[in-house]
């Protein structure tokens, strides 16, 4: 599949107007992103509206970033012969659309299927994001570019609780898409700002698509169930999606990026840190309103404060790595990240500031990982590459995302009779090794690479 080519025309207008484009990007990505953070705040609400236990809830979280995941990927797979501006509107239009659906949502497989259809949308924002920085900003501004975007998801993090709090509060969750719904306004920026691309003659695999999206929702699916039914149900779907993988001359994922060891490596460590922070976005409104009775605007106060921090300091991380690249920024990332998992174990029900304070840690860490992450995936992947791999990342990493939430509902769901010390404690304890082996990995992949460089 060949990559979309530019004009001259549009090639001598990217440096004017790349600024313009990340800035309308990165507020796009704040309202996207911030149509999930909003929503766990809610959860508790929404589980009481609708008589749901804790598992059945994590779907309308879970659900949401098993779609937005494929959508990510799609929309990367088809920047290859399709406009990116083509793509934007046609994404954040479904997303638009979705928002109406759910404003008047009066039944929970409604209000699911409106969370679902606005992840099919809003992939298109985060899936394109780092295919444009990738394709349009030089490698020298490219850390600063990704974590102005980056910034921004980690502003909507914090934000979308405050927001999110305030409006279940005192309007009630359905008002959550009207927030959303405003997206629709940067469409005709985007139209302005963007490249002007040409049309491209490819194929977009549909097949291997939806056999991609069936394997995955059958591994949350077991996660959720433990039904052995779905579990060889979903290893039969994997066998054939891996067997028509190697067969297909275009494939939806490319074997070529899964054979790549390093690649695979980043792939673990992004997943990994997307897994974690999911599930304190998931947990913590939980442990607030649970263990402390706060409402849903206090829970939002409490989180946003940690999301803030991570905007500043993602203007420090974008300079760090155009200076002295990813590897520094990695490791400090994981070890942030560590040592506020260890944290939520050991305070997270004894104070609500200690929550506070802990997430500061998580968030400044979860930014610092998918900043670098995705730089360092431009670094190493051929021009080719990029937009398959930058696609695969964001599948794993918003994969990753779901089973966090779904595995939190699950551990909460079977710890019922625990106390909340004891609960809590043993799932950041579990989650805790996850980053250990996450750590190890960024071993072998700096091990390796430093040799390369020597050879």
């Amino acid at each position: 599949m060949s990559s979309i080519s530019i004009s001259i025309e549009a090639e001598r207008k990217v440096p004017f107007q790349e600024n313009k484009l990340i800035f309308i990007w990165g507020f796009t990505t704040l309202l996207v992103v911030m149509n999930t953070t909003m929503f766990n705040v809610a959860l508790p609400v929404v589980l009481k509206d609708f008589s749901l236990n804790s598992s059945t809830a994590s779907w309308l979280v879970s659900g949401y970033s098993i779609m937005f995941a494929i959508s990510t990927l799609t929309f990367s797979r088809l920047s290859d012969f399709i406009p990116i501006s083509r793509l934007l509107l046609f994404g954040i239009s479904i997303l638009g659309i979705a928002s109406i659906i759910g404003f008047f949502a009066n039944h929970f497989f409604i209000l699911l299927g409106a969370r679902i259809l606005q992840a099919a949308g809003a992939g298109a924002v985060m899936g394109l994001s780092m295919i444009m920085t990738g394709r349009y900003i030089p490698l020298s501004r490219r850390g600063k570019a990704m974590a102005i975007i980056a910034s921004a998801a980690s502003l909507a993090f914090g934000l979308g609780p405050v927001l999110g709090g305030v409006i279940t509060e005192y309007l009630g969750w359905n008002y959550l898409f009207a927030i959303t719904g405003f997206s629709v306004l940067s469409i005709p920026f985007f139209q302005r700002v963007l490249p002007k691309e040409v049309n491209k003659k490819g194929h977009f695999d549909l097949f291997g698509a939806i056999l991609t999206g069936l394997s995955v929702i059958g591994l949350l699916l077991f996660l959720s169930t433990f039904s052995y039914v779905i579990l060889f149900g979903t290893v039969v779907l994997l066998a054939i999606w891996w067997r028509y993988l190697k067969r297909t001359e275009e494939p939806f994922i490319p074997p070529i990026l899964l054979r790549n060891k390093q690649y695979t490596k980043l792939l673990f460590i992004s997943c990994s840190a997307f897994f974690i922070n999911f599930s304190n976005l998931f947990l913590m409104p939980i442990i607030l309103t649970n263990v402390f009775g706060k409402g849903p605007a206090e829970v939002g106060m409490i989180i946003f404060p940690g999301a803030i921090l991570a905007v500043i300091a993602g203007q420090f991380i974008g300079r760090i790595i155009d200076r002295f690249g990813n590897a520094p920024v990695i490791i400090f990332g994981q070890l942030f990240l560590l040592s506020a998992t260890i944290l939520f174990a050991l305070l997270s029900t004894l104070n609500p500031y200690f929550v506070l304070l802990t997430y500061m840690f998580a968030s400044v860490g979860f930014t610092a990982i998918s900043t670098s992450i995705s730089n360092e995936i431009t670094r190493i992947l051929p021009m080719t590459q990029i937009g398959s791999g930058i696609g695969i990342v964001q599948l794993m990493q918003f994969f990753g995302a779901g089973i966090g939430v779904t595995v939190s509902g699950l551990l909460l769901t079977y710890q019922e009779g625990f106390s909340s010390e004891l609960m809590y404690h043993n799932i950041y304890f579990y989650y805790s090794l996850i980053i250990v082996v996450a750590v190890f990995m960024y071993g072998l992949y700096y091990r390796k690479e430093k040799i390369k460089q020597l050879s």
